[in-house]
């Protein structure tokens, strides 16, 4: 995927002179934030209580189509409503809210959960047991059994404002960020070690005055900071001046943005 191909989704910079920051498009958003997570939010049709959605914490595996691998019991309520009625939902959060729940990423996927075929059982039970590995104490047991969702419709909110669905399609076709699995040491290394670097890059690259910057989030096109400015506190994004595919180019880059920076203000 180009930088050009994501642009529709930037927001405006924070000067109006500036152009769209570039950003994953919300398709590759919600790919990658249901790749990071293992424990969601399921909602099925109450056989019960008819037409009242039944929520439960869902633990799940992921296919490479995106499409969660669920290990439930036929004992489990949410297994009866499935069995009755497969229309279900599964909602999976940002695990570091920064502790603000609302402004954090989240996506809806909305599907048909089934039975996974006899002959993609052991597949299925490979990609679970690789997310779940204590699962291995009752995978086996016989009223458990393996369900995946074929995904219908996909809904990702992004934090305040930003927020859209998402073609079943355009989701299948996506692919998790290359930083995914690397992303938090990404943060936490930065916020550790190079937080006036942030200030720094915040002041060229965005144009903003700050007394402190923290690295929220990373991909592959740029990365977020919070800011502590005099008006209060502000969130920009700052794209890389070239797309990255893994650490040592997001680090190589980060150093010739650093570098260029501190040449600008000789």
């Amino acid at each position: 995927m180009t930088t050009s191909s994501v642009r529709k989704h930037a927001g405006p910079g924070p000067a109006s002179d500036q152009p769209p920051v570039p950003k994953p498009t919300f398709a590759e958003r919600a790919r990658t934030l249901v790749y990071l997570g293992r424990i969601g939010s399921l909602s099925t049709l109450s056989l019960k209580q008819s037409g009242f959605p039944f929520g439960s914490v869902m633990p799940y595996g992921l296919d490479d189509n995106g499409r969660p691998i669920l290990l439930i019991s036929t004992m489990a309520m949410h297994t009866q409503n499935l069995q009755a009625d497969p229309r279900a939902s599964l909602l999976v959060t940002q695990e570091d809210a920064g502790g603000d729940p609302l402004g954090a990423s989240r996506v809806t996927l909305v599907g048909n959960v089934l039975p996974v075929p006899d002959a993609e059982v052991a597949e299925a039970r490979e990609l679970y047991l690789a997310r779940h590995a204590n699962s291995k104490y009752w995978v086996d047991f016989e009223d458990f059994s393996f369900y995946r969702m074929t995904v219908v419709d996909v809904y990702y909110v992004g934090g305040f404002g930003v927020m859209g669905w998402v073609s079943a399609s355009d989701y299948d076709r996506s692919q998790p960020d290359p930083l995914a699995d690397s992303m938090t040491d990404i943060i936490q290394h930065m916020n550790a070690d190079h937080r006036d670097a942030l200030i720094l890059l915040a002041r060229k690259f965005a144009h903003l005055e700050s007394q402190e910057a923290t690295m929220t989030a990373v991909d592959r096109l740029g990365f977020h900071v919070r800011l502590k400015t005099p008006d209060g506190m502000r969130g920009v994004r700052i794209a890389f001046l070239r797309e990255v595919s893994n650490p040592a180019e997001t680090r190589g880059v980060l150093v010739e943005m650093v570098q260029l920076a501190r040449s600008r203000a000789e």
